[in-house]
Order: C-alpha cells, then structure tokens, then sequence
C-alpha cells in the first residue's frame, strides 16, 4: 500500500563540484582490470535488471529499474563483486613481495599458490555482507579468514560466514568498534585487513572493492537502451554509492544520472558530511532495521566521488523499509516479484515516499520523464529476518 511511505523525508541538497574524482580516484583501469577478472571467476553471470513499469506509474514517473543482487554468486548481495576481489588482490601483492616475482589474479583463481596463501590472514569488519563475501573469497583462494561482527548482527549472518570457513569473532560495540578492534589485531599478528572503507594511509584495498562493485554498473548500462535521469544510491560507508556514480559519470560523461543518497536517519554519515561540507562521522545511537547500511563513519575515498558527483541527500526512517520489502515480493504493483532485503530497499522505499510529496518530488526532478535505477543490492541475506518482515512485522 502507496500510502504506507508518505512520510516526511530530511533532504540536504548537495552541491555537486566539477571535478574529476570520479577518474581519478577510482580510474577507468581500475574498472576494467576488475571486471576481466571477476567475469572470469567460475559461476559468473549478469543479475537481472527488472523493470517496474506498474509502480512508475503509480507514482508518476517514466520508469523504474531495479539491479537485483539476489543471485550473484549464490552469495546474496553485491557485496561478492568487492570483498572477494579485493582479497584476491591483497593475495597477489603480498604474494608477488614474498616471492620475488609477479603474481597474476589468474594463478591465485587456478589455485597455483595455495600453500603459501594458507601463510596469509585475511581479516575485516562487517554488517554481514562483506565478510561473506570476503569468506568466500579466502575460501576460493586457500587463505585463512577472521571476522569481526558487531552486537547487531544477526547470527544467521553469522553462521552464514563460520559455514564458508571464516572464524567469527562478536564484540560487545558497533560496527565502528569493529573496524577499530580489526585494524588493532590485525597491526598485531600481522594479518592483512580487506575493508571496505579507507582512512588515512590505507586506500589499496577499499580501490579494489570500489572497483569490483563496477561490474554491477557496467551490467546495468549494458542493458539500458538509453541513460537514467536519476539514480537512488545506498549510503553505509558510501563505497557502494561512490563506486556506481564514478562509474555512471566514466560511461555516461555529461548524461550521467543525477545522484540522490539515501540513507537510514539513524545511520547518516552521508547526509552529515553533505550539510558540512567535509567527510564526517554519525555518532549511532540506536541501530537501523538496514543492517548493511549501519555506518557512523564514511569512507574518505568515497566522500571524495560524492562530493563532486551526489546532487542529492535523503534519509529515511526505518518505518517504510518493511513495507517496501513486502510491495516487491507481493508485486503489489502488478510487477515482476522480488525477493529482497532491507538494505536492498533504500533507494525504492524514499523514491516512493518522495513522490508522495509534491514538494519533495519537485525538489527531485521525478516527473514523468524520470527514468530511474535503483540498486536492489541484496536478495535474502537473513531468511528470519525476511520471514518476520513478510509476516507483517515492520521492526525486527
């Protein structure tokens, strides 16, 4: 039901700069060497961009496309495109330093060094999606993986990640206590941290993330006959965000969508940082039914895209996220079902509740010539969670 998400939404509108961040700090080589590897790995395939014609005109747009990352790689989420890759890329610098020689992705993929990958510890904090991924990838390539989840995680997340072979450490903070707990044993036991967002003095590994996450984009504008007016782009630490609008920006140039974040008002680094002009933390009080976008600090590499590229900034209450589950998977609006989660939904559920306002829709640009994408970015990463939201329950 529509009128579940006529709520009031914050907006800042940014003011995007003409720069070239979006070349620069995440280049057009950085995209292509990982997409020839990633669709190289066994099991590749493109996920499918579903159109929603009945809900654009329902709310009075032009269309409505949905990048569903359900089904990649069996693993759930997009978040299987950055982890893995970025692993396999802190394997081969390390490996090629250890060895004396360079060292290919394509060895480490065919398993030809095996025995010294099991010398070299992966570690990372995460929601849950980015361990996956990052376990499946030490998986694949013989390396030992450690996992830092915070008190929120749900433990079918955490039992998803201890099934791929991750051990699984739970602390008592936030995520960003996790971060801080993985940076200081990893420094200690020299063990080699894969996150998915930068600080100071480390950039390599959230690159590559950010990098593997543009074969997404490239899948979507390969299957596009014609470019978004808008795209509706998750927050968290904004690697997601930053890496779909460099890459928008690096094939689209001067017809790339306009940029709206959105993120939950209890998680919003993103929308803080806009209104201040420079990247800053949100200090997070209660945590947000969107587990994959709990973040209270942003990742400095990605703030530098979206400071040039994001037009717009949003926040949601949690309040319309479950509805907004329930509308895609009972095709509510005579569309194709899907089956997604509740960090997949941001984009749908404010572009819905921002077309319930007139002034908000204005403010935006979504008339009926709107064309917007929209980034599914996981499928049912938390079946009781999914079963809880499907049985009516709006806070889980």
């Amino acid at each position: 039901m529509l009128e579940q998400f006529a709520v009031a939404l914050r907006h800042t509108a940014g003011n995007p700069k003409s720069g070239d961040a979006a070349y620069t700090v995440l280049s057009e080589q950085d995209f292509s060497g990982a997409c020839a590897e990633i669709t190289a790995w066994e099991g590749y395939e493109g996920t499918p961009l579903v159109s929603l014609p009945g809900l654009a005109e329902k709310i009075g747009v032009g269309r409505i496309d949905y990048k569903h990352e359900g089904p990649r790689f069996g693993l759930g989420s997009f978040k299987a495109l950055g982890g893995s890759y970025a692993a396999q890329r802190v394997l081969q610098r390390e490996l090629s330093r250890r060895l004396g020689k360079d060292v290919s992705l394509e060895e480490i993929r065919k398993g030809a060094h095996k025995d010294a990958c099991a010398g070299i510890t992966l570690v990372s904090a995460t929601d849950g999606n980015h361990g996956r991924s990052l376990a499946w990838g030490c998986l694949r390539f013989g390396a030992p993986c450690r996992i830092y989840i915070h008190a929120e995680v749900s433990e079918g997340r955490a039992v998803a990640m201890r099934e791929l072979g991750a051990e699984v450490i739970r602390i008592a903070g936030d995520y960003d206590d996790s971060v801080l707990l993985a940076k200081k044993e990893a420094e200690e036991n020299g063990w080699f941290v894969v996150s998915d967002t930068s600080w100071e003095g480390y950039t390599e590994p959230p690159r590559d993330v950010m990098a593997g996450y543009g074969v997404m984009a490239r899948e979507v504008c390969e299957a596009l006959e014609q470019a978004p007016t808008h795209v509706f782009l998750q927050g968290g630490v904004g690697g997601l965000a930053a890496s779909v609008a460099a890459a928008l920006r690096q094939i689209y140039a001067v017809q790339a969508p306009r940029v709206v974040i959105v993120e939950p008002e209890l998680a919003a680094c993103l929308f803080d940082s806009a209104c201040n002009g420079k990247a800053t933390n949100f200090a997070i009080q209660e945590e947000t039914i969107m587990a994959g976008l709990s973040c209270g600090e942003p990742s400095e590499m990605a703030w530098e895209i979206l400071a040039e590229e994001a037009s717009d900034f949003l926040t949601i209450p949690d309040s319309i996220v479950a509805p907004a589950v329930r509308l895609l998977a009972n095709a509510e609006t005579g569309d194709p079902a899907v089956e997604a989660g509740e960090s997949a939904v941001a984009g749908l559920a404010a572009l819905i509740a921002a077309c319930q306002s007139a002034g908000m829709k204005n403010t935006l640009g979504l008339d009926e010539n709107a064309r917007v994408l929209l980034i599914g970015s996981e499928g049912v990463t938390d079946p009781a969670i999914y079963a809880a939201i499907m049985a009516g329950r709006d806070n889980v």
